[in-house]
């Protein structure tokens, strides 16, 4: 797990809506996106503070039999095409052993530019690692390529897996 800093004097909201709107991309650099991304995503350990900076709460959590899960989803929709590091359409939260929501991961998903499964030379990159997909799979979203990123929960599976076996759905 990733440990960030608490900036003193700044709430967690403000700093979020400061990162989310001025955070640079940072170029190309892998390492310094998933900075970004970190610092923009600290902002919401509390599911209350996603919320509040326009997130929507999902209740459904997400896993799969054996590769294990996601978590909930607080989706943006603003942030839906976004490829900047401080802007992922959402954040993810795992229940911990009493049920409390701890933010895990953060996902991109980006439309597929000609809506056609069959074509990837169109699929997106972020922090040097290309989105999975494309998927057709997601009632109200169009063919679009995904990418999660595990900042705030140890992943076996590997940093950028969809899945993560440490996270069990009620």
């Amino acid at each position: 797990m990733r440990a960030r800093p608490v900036v003193a004097g700044i709430s967690l909201a403000a700093l979020a809506s400061l990162t989310l709107a001025a955070a640079p991309a940072n170029g190309d650099d892998p390492h310094r996106q998933l900075d970004t991304a970190a610092a923009a995503s600290g902002a919401f350990h509390a599911p209350k503070l996603a919320v509040a900076a326009g997130f929507k709460k999902t209740n459904e959590c997400v896993s799969h039999p054996v590769q294990g899960g996601m978590g909930y989803h607080y989706v943006d929709p603003d942030n839906i095409g976004s490829l900047h590091p401080g802007r992922p359409a959402a954040v993810l939260y795992a229940p911990d052993k009493k049920g409390k929501r701890q933010l895990v991961a953060v996902e991109y998903i980006v439309p597929d530019a000609d809506q056609n499964p069959k074509t990837t030379k169109d699929r997106p990159k972020l922090f040097g690692k290309k989105f999975d997909g494309p998927f057709t799979d997601i009632p109200g979203l169009p063919v679009h390529y995904s990418l999660h990123a595990w900042l705030w929960k140890d992943n076996p599976s590997g940093l950028f897996a969809p899945y993560n076996p440490r996270v069990k759905c009620p």
